[in-house]
Parts: structure tokens; sequence; C-alpha cells
């Protein structure tokens, strides 16, 4: 009874993860990683030894043992991976809004320079940023790792 709620409960994982792939609620990246663990509860769930065999093989006593340690490695990889893409995200959120300010404050002074009637704003308030420094207009790919 218990592989017959384990192979269901991996189908349904397979299958919500298809589905939220379908709809474009999960990305690809993501999803490798859910399918994997559902194909792999799948088998498990159709061949129960499987788990003691390898456990043998390993030189775990308890296949439970086992199963926690693969469970408990492949949260840890996901929660670095999460945090390592919350860094990336921080990055360019931090970036995005140091821009923001800079096309703010000129568009404040380009405004003041209008309602003053003055026809020729300063150069430095109509360079954009992409002039006064080419870098910051550009992501910065190489530093974050991003291809």
């Amino acid at each position: 009874m218990g592989n017959i709620a384990a192979f269901l409960l991996a189908l349904a994982i397979v299958g919500l993860v298809v589905e939220m792939l379908r709809r474009k609620k999960l990305r690809e990246k993501y999803a490798a990683l859910w399918l994997i663990v559902g194909v792999a509860t799948l088998i498990l769930a159709a061949f129960p030894r499987l788990l003691n065999i390898v456990a043998e093989v390993v030189g775990v006593q308890l296949p439970s043992n086992l199963l926690f340690a693969i469970s408990i490695l492949m949260l840890l990889g996901v929660c670095l991976h999460l945090s390592w893409e919350i860094s990336v995200v921080e990055d360019e959120t931090r970036t995005l809004a140091e821009e923001v300010a800079i096309l703010r404050v000129q568009v404040e002074a380009l405004a003041a320079h209008a309602t003053t009637g003055s026809s020729m704003p300063s150069e430095s308030l109509t360079s954009s940023p992409s002039k006064a420094d080419p870098q910051a207009s550009q992501p910065d790919t190489q530093r974050k790792g991003l291809e």
C-alpha cells in the first residue's frame, strides 16, 4: 500500500511540474531538478528493493537513512542555488535603482530648465548614463557568472 501511495505521489509531482512548464509558471532549469526527483521517486516506488541494494553498496545500515541523507543534500543544494540567484537579483536591482535615480535627477533638471525658460540645458544633464559611463547601461554578465 505504501508503494502505491509513493508511486501516485511521484506521478502527481511529475504531472504538476509538466503542467507548470506548459503554462510557463516554472522555468526549465528548476523543472529539471523536480523532474529528476519525481522520476527517482517513481523508480524507488516501482522497485522498493533498489533502495536496499544501493544502501548496502554505499554502506548505509538503514535504507531510510540513505534516503534522508540524499534528500538533505538535495535541499541544501537547492538552498545554495536559490541564495546565489537572490544575490544576482539583488545586484541587478541595486544597479537598476541607481540608474533610475540618475535618470530622475536628469528629468527633474530638464523640467526645471524648461520652466525657467532656459533654452540650452547643460551638457552633463543631457548626457545619458551610457555616454558618461558606457559600462553603466550594459549588464555586467561576466562578473556575475551569467551569460
